[in-house]
């Protein structure tokens, strides 16, 4: 996860640059539930709603969770599915809060209302995260449910009347990034207090869509908006905060942008960035899936590391003699293409290698959703990446940046 606010926070503070902090294990990311009142377009789990046999019980949920508090693990985001669908969902929260985890909730937002909103505030999460796909008409046909954007936007509604930390999830595609400074506006209107953006991976329902990937170009133009948006409302102290996952090109295309508007801030913060370090599949992000397998991160369901029935989890974080995690835990991962010569690869350690494994089968080759040029990155061939024409550049692009 890339977490932009953090950087602007920077800009504008003269903080020194401390030594490199490593967590002391792994954000699980945990599927518990499979099911899903929705079919979402871009699911990578393909969740629908039915049963699937095998998922994990109560007591084997916390054999697992007393094995990943024991391997230090922080923090713990709580998915599905629709995690809500789960009937020990809020028994299972909090034991995890009273063991000391954060505690995240990823939720389509459609099943939070006035039955249950008292038990999660009860629960007292550190974070809800409620996925928003754009304005009502894109956000029903993304969710496949007409209705769902009320549902969710009362979801989030229901959440602040209670004191709940709420953020929306936007998952950006070719089909919804025009609706992208509206979504903004929503942020506004509803006083949310985070906002994801979330790149397209290729996997699960996500996968079979990857033709509606944004072009890069219109990356590029939602990154310079979320830029923008992130760095106003720190130096307004507005309390918000903006983070992206799933593309660590982020940061690199981060350290152009202070180049261009904060050229004294360019070597403190690509020292910073440095220190984060881009990709952290296998190493620093982990998934469990609703029937107990592990994997180096939510996008690779296709690919079981182990399974905590049969073996405990920080057994199967720490063994390399799978082939895929020991070239994630190299501290030079055997890349190729434009990522393996690529002069920022320290930055963004050599982004999310899902979409390589999909496309080619082969993990290590150069992630084809790295928006950025030839030139940005220091690759000495024909600039592949080119200004190609699109309808519809992002309004409300060009956001005053006041220095």
């Amino acid at each position: 996860m890339f977490r932009m606010t953090q950087f602007m926070k920077h800009l504008l503070s003269n903080e020194p640059v401390g030594p490199t902090r490593k967590p002391p294990g792994p954000v699980v990311i945990w599927n518990l539930i499979r099911r899903c009142n929705l079919t979402c377009k871009h699911c990578y789990s393909i969740s629908t709603d039915k049963d699937f046999p095998g998922e994990l019980d109560t007591q084997q949920v916390f054999t697992t969770m007393d094995d990943l508090k024991q391997f230090k693990v922080p923090v713990l985001i709580l998915s599905g599915g629709e995690p809500l669908m789960r009937a020990d969902i809020f028994e299972i929260s909090q034991r995890a809060k009273d063991m000391g985890f954060y505690v995240g909730l990823s939720t389509n937002g459609t099943l939070i209302t006035e039955q249950n909103i008292k038990d999660i505030a009860r629960v007292n999460y550190d974070y809800v995260g409620i996925s928003i796909d754009g304005i009502k008409e894109t956000h029903d046909k993304f969710r496949r449910r007409i209705g769902s954007f009320d549902e969710a936007m009362k979801g989030i509604t229901l959440c602040k009347e209670h004191g709940i930390k709420v953020g929306m999830r936007f998952t950006l595609t070719q089909d919804n990034a025009h609706e992208l400074p509206q979504v903004l506006q929503l942020m506004d209107q509803y006083n949310i207090d985070k906002f994801y953006l979330s790149h397209l991976n290729y996997a699960g329902r996500g996968n079979k869509n990857r033709e509606d990937d944004v072009y890069h170009n219109i990356t590029r133009d939602a990154m310079t908006l979320l830029f923008n948006r992130s760095f106003n409302a720190v130096k307004n102290n507005q309390n918000k905060e903006f983070v992206t996952g799933n593309n660590d090109a982020d940061g690199v295309y981060l350290l152009h942008w202070v180049e261009q508007y904060f050229p004294a801030k360019y070597q403190e913060i690509k020292t910073r960035l440095e220190q984060w370090g881009g990709n952290a599949s296998g190493v620093n992000i982990a998934n469990i899936d609703n029937l107990g397998n592990v994997h180096p991160d939510t996008f690779w369901w296709n690919y079981n590391l182990g399974n905590v029935k049969e073996r405990a989890f920080s057994e199967i974080w720490q063994d390399t003699s799978d082939p895929l995690m020991a070239g994630f835990k190299m501290q030079n991962r055997p890349l190729k293409g434009r990522c393996a010569e690529c002069k920022h690869l320290s930055i963004c350690g050599g982004n999310t290698r899902v979409r390589s494994y999909q496309l080619t089968g082969d993990p290590w080759n150069e992630d084809p959703a790295c928006y950025l040029y030839d030139s940005e990155i220091g690759v000495n061939t024909k600039q592949r990446l080119t200004n190609r024409p699109y309808d519809g550049r992002l309004k409300d692009i060009n956001i005053s940046i006041n220095q």
